[in-house]
């Protein structure tokens, strides 16, 4: 793990990229305090395929989902007593 300074983080960014890319872990200091970690982007592939439906029959939602707000919470909303 390297520390380098905000100037030498912005003069030598692209180095410190490539030095990413090859596994490193950079951290970016301000006035000797960490305060941001460069490490390599991985994506992990998801752990299983998802499925259209397979939640079907597990969630439930109330009937009156969509049904118009009473006013005075929409008042809340909207805040019309401000």
């Amino acid at each position: 793990m390297v520390i380098v300074n905000v100037y030498e983080a912005k003069t030598h960014f692209s180095k410190l990229l490539l030095r990413v890319e090859a596994g490193e872990e950079i951290i970016i200091a301000k006035a000797g305090k960490p305060v941001a970690r460069l490490i390599p982007f991985t994506q992990h592939p998801p752990k299983r395929k998802r499925v259209p439906g397979s939640a079907k029959g597990r969630i439930w939602v109330s009937p009156d989902f969509d049904a118009p707000l009473p006013e005075e919470v929409l008042k809340d909303f909207e805040g019309a007593d401000e």
